[in-house]
This record gives C-alpha cells, structure tokens and sequence, in this order.
C-alpha cells in the first residue's frame, strides 16, 4: 500500500509540474520617442514577465494606399530599425526575450485586415514594399538573436488574396533567420489562415468577445471561454503547432468583454475589477494547457510611473490593480 500511495503522489507531483511548467509570459512594448534605459525595464522585471514583443512600424497613408514605408527620420525612435536595436539591446540585458513583430499602420488607424487591392499592379507594389519592410527586420532579427519573429499582424484581407505570397516570403525569411517563426491574425482570422504548418507558433490576438456584462465575473469568463477555446486547442492539435497569444489584453472600463478590441476613446467608465476578472480568466483558462505557449499582454508603456493609473480606462495594466494580478499569475508560470 506504501509504494502504491508513493506512486500516485509522484504522479500528482509531476502533474502539477507540468501544469505549471514555464510559459511566454509578454508585455508588448510599446515604441517610444526616447531610447530605453533602466528605469524602463524595471517594471517589466518586477511584473514577473520574460517576453517582451517589440514593434518597429511600416507605414500606410490610406486603406487604398499599397506603399509601406519604414524606418525613415520622421518616425519615433522605438519604431525605427536603430530604436528597435537598442530596445533589444537593453531588454536582452535584464534577461527579458524578444518576439521581433513588425507592424502597419495605416493613417487614421483603419483595420489592418481590410488592406485589400484593386488592381494587380498595386499589389505588385504592397507585395514588392511589404516584402522590403520584413526581410529588413528578419536580417535584425538574425543579427540580434532574438527568439521569436512575427512575420505580420492582423492582415487577413492581404493573406486571403496572395497566399502563394506568403509561402514565398516565409520560405525567404527562414534563409535569413533560424528562430521561431508566428503570425499574429486576428481572433476571427486565425482558422483561414493557411500557412500555419510553414510556422512554429499559430499565433492569435485573442480579442475574443466573451460577455455582454458590465462587470463579469472570473467565473463567468472561464465559462464563456469555452466556445472559443474547443476551436483554439483543435486547430492547435491538427496543426501540430502550439498556440501563442501574440496579443491579449482588456480595458479597465465597463463592459470590457464585450468587444475587447475597442480602441476608440468612448466614454464608458473606468472599471478596474472587470479587467481583473478578465486578465485572472485568460490567464487561468490557457497558461497551465499543454498546447499552449503564453502570451503578450497590451500594451506596456516605457514610462511606466506616468502609464496607466486608477483614472484610466484603456488597455494598459500599469499602475493599476491588473498590474498587480499579472505578476502573480505571471509568477506562477515563470
């Protein structure tokens, strides 16, 4: 009977071991004006993160528009390939990992999804610019040794019409860097991609909505998980690839799982337990999985005193009690 409870309890040991084995436990971080320096990592250390995912941006004028343009005088500092160096640099020196994710905005903020040309001309141009955009930051990539490159984000319009585009250029990009390749598509995008197999992580912004409530519970949330999750862990498993978050992330206001991937400056008020209860239920739903690999939370500001606050209702945790919840949770899986 001894070495029989004395095996179930090896068990029960392992078990919990592998629940709480290590994940990407990420800030996205954001690009700044200013170089990095110490006081702006301190933060993400004490949050107990490992990852931070830095974003040098490409540029758009309009939704019609098919010219990226990138790392010229006029962008900030942290958006340009020699801000994004230094952000590495310094972030890799406090033992925090890198997911390289170059994006596009388009002027006005409109959706990156809906790119889409009219012409085959002006995709010959967006294919020709985006492509020059990319393989410049997979060569820094390359050079600075990060894990993690995301080879886009939220395209789903660009990636529908031009698949044998993107098979190409992914097959381009591992000649150039040997590290962990994702995509991150948006939350209704990610069944339709087709290049997931040409991939390591199925990369998601998981921006799912889950709850009509003003103030859902955690309880409520991880119910309501359950609609999406059956169809994250499938493709996960059919795929043979593991899920990353590339971006996740609630708003401290009412109402904030309802559509969480509002980013307009609308009037609701502040609700700091929503986010909370929202940040605990992702976290709590998905990090002990197995086919999962973590997540990036949005968004980290490098001035960290001056971020966020108990009067603010977008995304950042900062200075606020969800800053608080990710570091204990992050703990857990660090």
């Amino acid at each position: 009977m001894k070495k029989i409870g004395f095996f179930f309890l090896c068990l029960l040991q392992l078990s919990c071991t592998s629940q709480n084995k290590k994940k990407i436990n990420g800030v996205s971080f954001v690009s700044s004006r200013i170089e990095v320096v110490q006081d702006h990592v301190n933060s993400v250390v004490n949050l107990n993160s490992n990852h931070a995912a830095v974003m040098p941006f490409g540029f758009i004028n309009d939704i019609n528009s098919p010219e990226v343009k990138f790392n010229t005088e006029r962008q900030w500092y942290g958006e340009t390939k020699k801000g994004v160096s230094q952000y590495i640099d310094m972030l890799n020196k406090n033992g925090i990992e890198i997911m390289l994710k170059p994006q596009i905005w388009i002027r006005g903020g409109e959706f990156t999804g809906a790119l889409e040309m009219k012409t085959e001309e002006e995709w010959q141009v967006l294919e020709s610019t985006y492509k020059k955009f990319i393989i410049t930051y997979a060569e820094l990539a390359a050079e600075t040794n990060v894990e993690i490159f995301c080879v886009g984000t939220e395209l789903e319009k660009f990636v529908e019409n031009r698949p044998t585009y993107w098979k190409q250029l992914i097959k381009e990009i591992k000649e150039i860097y040997k590290g962990k390749l994702t995509y991150a598509s948006n939350w209704d995008e990610y069944t339709k991609t087709t290049f997931w197999e040409d991939l390591d992580y199925i990369g998601i912004d998981a921006y799912f909505p889950l709850s009509e409530e003003q103030s859902p519970s955690v309880e409520s949330l991880r119910k309501s998980w359950q609609q999406w999750k059956v169809g994250i862990e499938k493709i996960a498993i059919a795929k043979k690839r593991p899920i990353l978050f590339t971006e996740y992330g609630y708003r401290s206001m009412d109402y904030t799982a309802k559509k969480p991937w509002l980013v307009d400056r609308n009037e609701e008020n502040v609700n700091l337990e929503a986010q909370v209860n929202a940040t605990k239920a992702i976290i709590q739903e998905f990090w002990s999985e197995d086919w999962f690999a973590g997540g990036y939370v949005w968004k980290w500001f490098i001035d960290h005193k001056q971020s966020g606050g108990n009067n603010d209702n977008r995304f950042t945790p900062q200075n606020k009690p969800a800053e608080q919840t990710l570091k204990e949770l992050y703990k857990i899986y660090n």
